[in-house]
């Protein structure tokens, strides 16, 4: 029994995976904007091979850096972990790397250290992203195992911009006592504590180090980075007062986030929006015009019919949607570039997700504003969806009999449902328009009035 708690703790079942199935594609669409996955290997101190993949732009934008987050999993897992990082920070132009540590995945090495040897390889992927150009900022999002790494690394650099704690453990040997409770292993405390010396000893000789150093209790009062902790409220592995203690215990500006579920457990919507925030803060992502994308999808809401139009823009375009009082309260709780538009994304699927925006109106006529912007003056042009139809019906100008006729008709339409070819004109109508503002960057104002 006792050799497999010392497995347990340095040889957990190892995720054996296909990098082409599991992880995201080498090119992909997210949030109407193009990205690659660029796989690399680095070499740790000890000679072992870290196998890495790294989440960019495509094409990257040049002579913009462009920070970076490190995605560090648990003990079990893998850099496939890291796909809801990417769904997450991409779209804010944050790029995303992830590994297997020593020990872990598709990595060389026989044991995982939980924490211990994996700062070493943390450095590795901070001193290969130091030498790149391209990136910027620095942040660390830890998991389980990998928020200790990212603790105990984050103790020795300052430079790193955050951090995302998640279900990080304080102390190692008060996590093993406390497992044994857990896993109802019926045996007298001095015996458990003569297991736990005995298992120290094994765990020295294999994997190499002392349990008794993994202590994230002595480096948190010597740590200021910005910290975001969260924690399960039922996890029964590492239970919620071990993130309680480091939490009392951190120097840094910190905030702690606690939800439902348990260790293994999905984490909720709110949780990674609180991430999405605090990365955007303390990283500041530059602000990327959508030249750099071939096409943008926009997706419009009219009425009952939700469709998605592609179309080339002009690289400094912008929209604005003149928001209602409810919609300015909450967007004030966004960071700046970011606004109401954004869908909600989820963690359990590879979607792409358009900007959103409801294009709002009555039946017969439906208005939106689009911003163009040329050598940094924009201008505001407002567009008018109005069916062709009707415009042709307007300048005939019909005689005052068929007036009448009209009006009654009117009431009979209103009564009834409209068939769908009419909206589908009035779709017609607006994207046409639409284009004429984007490309031509003419100015349409109405003509009569209903």
């Amino acid at each position: 029994m006792i050799d497999q708690f010392i497995n347990f703790v340095i040889r957990p079942p190892r995720a054996d995976y296909n990098p082409e199935q599991y992880l995201w594609e080498k090119e992909f669409t997210l949030a109407g904007r193009q990205f690659k996955r660029q796989d690399l290997e680095l070499t740790n101190a000890r000679g072992h091979k870290l196998r890495c993949s790294h989440y960019l732009p495509s094409p990257f934008p040049e002579e913009t850096p462009l920070p970076c987050v490190i995605y560090c999993h648990g003990n079990s897992g893998c850099r496939a972990d890291a796909n809801e990082a990417a769904v997450i920070l991409l779209p804010s132009n944050i790029t995303v790397f992830t590994l297997d540590f020593s020990g872990s995945g598709l990595s060389d090495g026989d044991y995982v250290s939980l924490g211990w040897h994996e700062r070493d390889d943390l450095k590795i992927v901070v001193s290969y992203l130091r030498s790149e150009r391209q990136i910027s900022r620095i942040g660390l999002w830890g998991r389980s195992m990998g928020a200790v790494t990212s603790l105990l690394y984050g103790a020795e650099d300052p430079s790193i911009a955050g951090m995302v704690l998640d279900s990080a453990f304080s102390n190692l040997f008060d996590l093993m006592m406390e497992l044994v409770d857990v896993y109802k292993i019926r045996l007298p405390k001095f015996t458990v504590k003569m297991a736990v010396q005995y298992m120290r000893r094994v765990i020295q000789k294999k994997a190499k180090f002392d349990i008794m150093d993994l202590n994230c209790l002595k480096v948190a009062p010597k740590t200021f980075i910005p910290a975001l902790f969260g924690h399960a409220s039922e996890d029964k592995f590492i239970q919620p007062h071990h993130s309680d203690l480091i939490f009392k215990s951190y120097a840094g500006d910190k905030n702690v986030i606690k939800f439902d579920g348990d260790h293994n457990s999905s984490r909720p919507q709110f949780y990674y929006d609180s991430v999405s925030i605090f990365f955007f803060n303390v990283l500041r992502p530059p602000q990327i015009s959508s030249a750099c994308s071939s096409k943008l999808e926009k997706y419009y809401d009219l009425g009952d019919l939700k469709v998605g139009a592609g179309m080339d823009e002009d690289p400094m375009l912008t929209r604005n949607i003149r928001p209602d009082s409810d919609e300015q309260s909450n967007s004030q709780d966004k960071p700046n570039g970011q606004s109401d538009e954004c869908c909600s994304y989820t963690s359990s699927n590879r979607e792409s997700w358009g900007r959103c925006s409801s294009l709002g109106g009555s039946d017969e006529e439906s208005s939106a504003d689009c911003t163009a912007a040329n050598n940094g003056n924009q201008v505001t042009l407002d567009v008018l969806a109005t069916p062709l139809k009707s415009t042709q019906q307007k300048s005939s100008g019909p005689p005052k009999e068929e007036k009448k006729k009209q009006k009654k008709q009117k009431k009979r339409d209103s009564t009834t449902p409209k068939p769908k070819h009419e909206k589908l004109e009035k779709l017609e109508a607006l994207s046409k328009r639409l284009r004429l503002c984007i490309l031509k960057r003419v100015s349409h104002r109405r003509q009569g009035s209903t």
